[in-house]
């Protein structure tokens, strides 16, 4: 099985996200992780985690979701998610965003406002415009758009050396465009 990613996100040192790379590299099948033991627990010992992994069937979030506004890192991969909400331009610290492998036609505009986003991977959905907005993504590093039925001037954009930041600039110049006729 080949996985393609982009020469962007490859030369900047980034991985796949977590659950892509354990479907291809090892074989176990899921991973089990204790986030605090239960004496812990009963003892009122407070949790803090950066990230949150949550794959399966998915088709809806839950509005508690956005209150998770610690979260550095948000897996929603392998999942039937139809649409992100607004919302979550308040996981304002997040730094990975893996949507990879769902059913998003569309992408809220806020998705702009995570501008902490370092890696945001958007492959196979069924992607067929992206928002303009993703142009104030300045930190963004590596991003996924493989597998989605892009129109082909973002896909040319895109597949050029350093197409990632070429692919902002041009999100950013279109964005100005719209907010200077309006």
């Amino acid at each position: 099985m080949e996985i393609n990613m982009t020469n962007d996100c490859l030369s900047e040192g980034f991985s796949m996200s977590r659950n892509h790379k354990d479907k291809y590299e090892n074989t176990t099948s899921r991973r089990s992780h204790t986030i605090m033991s239960s004496e812990d627990a009963a003892a009122g010992k407070k949790s803090h985690w950066p990230e949150l992994e949550i794959t399966g069937t998915i088709r809806n979030l839950s509005p508690n979701l956005w209150q998770l506004t610690h979260l550095t890192s948000l897996y929603l991969n392998d999942n039937s998610l139809t649409r992100i909400p607004p919302d979550i331009a308040k996981l304002i610290n997040l730094r990975i965003l893996d949507l990879s492998s769902n059913k998003l036609r569309s992408l809220p505009a806020e998705l702009g406002e995570l501008i902490q986003l370092r890696e945001l991977l958007l492959n196979n959905n069924s992607l067929r415009v992206l928002p303009y907005e993703l142009g104030k993504l300045f930190q963004l590093q590596c991003l996924g758009l493989q597998g989605n039925p892009l129109n082909q001037e973002i896909l040319a954009l895109y597949g050029e050396p350093n197409g990632t930041h070429k692919l902002l600039t041009y999100m950013l110049d279109n964005l100005q465009g719209i907010l200077v006729h309006l």
